[in-house]
This record gives structure tokens, sequence and C-alpha cells, in this order.
């Protein structure tokens, strides 16, 4: 059964299922809305998702974390969604937080809402080396974009409705997270960024991107804008 809730989340999923079963399970005892985008998984992903009480949306083929959470966003969007978080798939976030993370959203504050695991303690089993070369990514942001965050590549974030209408994800794979703070900045949206929980272990380590690629990412992004 589906909530009535105006929150909506958007999990993006691509080959999730040895993990895919804890993180639907946190995040629907919530009061939300689930949207599960199955990016063109070759195994089990779609049946985990629908043994939770969630939209499911599949994908032929894989087109990348970016599309498939536009994907989402705009399914949420024709059904009257006011607040719309994204929640990555692999449970490295903490579904305990998402009212944390709507409030400033729902009190009319600000546009968006950013997590960020650098504004406390927060970051379980990050290493030191990710820690770095995340330092660095954050610099490019704000030398390149003119937005001051701390942290950046966190895919625990909020829209309200008028961001997530304003925002346009065309960058279909990692690239999409600086992408969205380029727009933030360059449309004018308000934004505040909030400390959340990013959970590391080995599986997870080995499954996302590396610390590198996302200083790559942010510093390919950015300076293609200066040949434009």
């Amino acid at each position: 059964m589906h909530t009535h809730s105006d929150v909506w989340v958007v999990i993006a999923a691509w080959c999730e299922a040895p993990r895919l079963a804890r993180t639907l399970a946190g995040v629907c005892a919530q009061d939300v809305q689930v949207v599960v985008v199955d990016d063109g998984s070759t195994d089990e992903t779609a049946r985990v998702a629908l043994e939770h009480p969630v939209w499911l949306i599949s994908h032929p083929f894989n087109c990348g974390q970016g599309a498939a959470l536009q994907t989402g966003i705009d399914f949420t969007l024709e059904r009257g969604a006011k607040t719309i978080v994204t929640f990555d798939a692999d449970g490295q976030h903490v579904a305990e937080e998402i009212p944390h993370l709507v409030k400033p959203i729902a009190a009319g504050d600000v546009d968006v809402v950013l997590g960020s695991r650098f504004l406390s303690a927060a970051a379980e089993g990050m290493p030191r080396a990710r820690r770095a070369v995340l330092r660095l990514a954050v610099l490019f942001t704000r030398i390149f974009s003119g937005i001051r965050v701390t942290d950046t590549h966190n895919g625990f974030r909020a829209f309200s409705r008028r961001a997530a209408q304003e925002i346009r994800i065309t960058q279909n794979r990692m690239a999409h997270g600086s992408e969205i703070l380029d727009q933030i900045s360059h449309r004018g949206l308000s934004y505040c960024e909030v400390p959340v929980t990013i959970r590391y272990n080995a599986e997870t380590l080995a499954k996302g991107q590396s610390g590198w690629n996302a200083l790559r990412i942010v510093s390919q992004l950015f300076l293609s804008r200066l040949v434009r």
C-alpha cells in the first residue's frame, strides 16, 4: 500500500539486488512514497524492489544514474510531489535522516537541501585518501560554479517541487552530481546543507566510484564550460 505523503524518494538502482532489500526496508518505514528506477539491471533488482511497497520503473538497458534519477523525478512530478529526495540504493545512506533532510524545504526556507558528510563526524569508515580527494572536488566546485558547499557527489539530497522543475539532469552518468550543483548556482535556487551519515564498507567502496574519479568528473564538467 502506498502512503499519501507529498514526500517522494527516488532510488536509482543498477544491479543492487544484494543491498536493495535492506535499503528499501529502511526507506519504506518512513512516511514517504518510494520510486525505484531499475536502470537496466541484469540481476534480481526488479524482483527485490517489488517485494516492497514501491513504484517500480524499469529502463530496458543501463542509461546511467543521472538518467535514472531524472526518470524518477519526472515520474514524481507528474504525480504531484511537493518534495523529492534522491537516495542511493547501496545502503550508504540512513533512511531515518530523511525527515531531517526535508525539514528546511517543508518550512519554506530553501529550494534545495544538500546532504553533507563533512559537517559532522558522519562519514563512517571513509578512507583517508577518499576524504582528501573529495575535499579537492569541493574546491573545484567552489571555484567553477561559485556555490559554497562542503561536500560534492553526495547522492542524498532533497528538492522542492519548484527546484525539481527548474533543474534538468542531462549528464546521464556520474557527472550529474556536479551538474546539479552548477544548476543550483546558475538558476539562483536557494539551498542549504545538513549533516548526514555515509556508511562505507568494503563492498560499497568496491562498487562505487573512486575518489579520484569524482575529482576527474568535477574538473572535466567545469573545465568544459571554459572552452564553450
